[in-house]
């Protein structure tokens, strides 16, 4: 950061200071320019921005317009307010803390602007205020494009999360939300435990690519009914977890006889995988302290519907 920064000073000098007498000799105007030009020629967009007596930029490089789009760095040096209406409305509240000094400069600052396009980027600055007589008066500092970094970032949380055959989410989101619920938020919630009848059959006899396909179509299924209060995980081999944030919305009966319709209707087309699904239920009017308990009750409740079953097919 402090490498930047400094660039970032030398830029605002150079501004500053330019046509003025105060650099006569040759060689320090050559090296002048050779900083100037490695400024310039830098991908990074590097600024140096008055906030006092009024918000005015002195020097803004023009890396700015192959990101964000051609023009921009000419109509904000003559109007800064043009660069920061395509700030993020979400980030407006930390540019304010920015340009007013009320915020961490030894951190990174992460913000998004929108290009062109109309699409948000994400972008991280390293910032430096600039104080006169004990008040800021303006700030200086080097902002970088991070889409990559974030696409990244986002993969990994993604990939922490999630399943990797089924695509929902995996048993250790499903515990730390059922943590979560059960130390710090207290609500009714309702546990519906599923486990595939037929997968050992379908690997043992067709192999475990069928399996898998197996597994996958019931995903499928079953993420149908996703949603901010509907949570889906896979959390074992052959078992599935929903967890109901919100039973005045979802009823957990009336969630069971839709998963049991939607498989139905997909064996009646299906001329390879049947799906055969034991649920077990299990509801509660208060999370605090009750998962574990509600796990083991619909745990119960749908192995005693699978040995229904098999008791009926004997």
């Amino acid at each position: 950061m402090e490498v930047w920064t400094l660039i970032a000073g030398i830029a605002a000098g150079i501004f500053l200071f330019k046509g003025y007498d105060h650099i006569k000799n040759s060689e320090a105007r050559e090296n002048e320019k050779r900083i100037y030009q490695l400024v310039e020629r830098s991908k990074d967009i590097i600024y140096y921005c008055e906030t006092k007596p009024a918000l005015r930029f002195r020097y803004l490089s023009p890396s700015i317009d192959s990101i964000l789009g051609s023009g921009i760095q000419v109509r904000s040096m003559v109007n800064a307010q043009t660069s920061i209406e395509l700030l993020h409305p979400d980030d407006r509240e930390l540019l304010d803390r920015k340009l007013s000094g009320k915020l961490d400069y030894s951190q990174p600052i992460i913000q998004r602007w929108k290009d062109d396009e109309g699409n948000y980027k994400y972008f991280e600055e390293f910032a430096t205020p600039i104080f006169k007589n004990g008040e800021m008066t303006a700030i200086q500092g080097v902002i970088r494009n991070i889409d990559e970094k974030m696409r990244l970032q986002e993969e990994l949380i993604y990939k922490a999360h999630h399943d990797g055959l089924s695509g929902l989410y995996n048993r250790l989101y499903f515990e730390n939300q059922s943590t979560e619920l059960d130390e710090e938020e207290n609500i009714p919630v309702a546990l519906l435990l599923c486990d595939l009848d037929e997968l050992k059959y379908y690997n043992d006899t067709h192999g475990h690519r069928t399996g898998d396909e197996l597994i996958k179509e019931t995903s499928k299924i079953l993420r149908t009914l996703q949603s901010e209060e509907l949570l889906i995980a896979r959390i074992g081999g052959d078992e599935f977890a929903i967890l109901i944030k919100n039973t005045d919305r979802y009823s957990p009966e009336e969630v069971k006889r839709s998963i049991q319709q939607k498989i139905a209707n997909y064996n009646r087309y299906s001329k390879t995988i049947k799906i055969m699904l034991s649920v077990g239920i299990a509801s509660s009017s208060t999370s605090l302290g009750k998962m574990n308990e509600l796990y083991t009750s619909a745990d119960q409740n749908m192995y005693e519907e699978k040995r229904r079953k098999k008791k009926s097919f004997s």
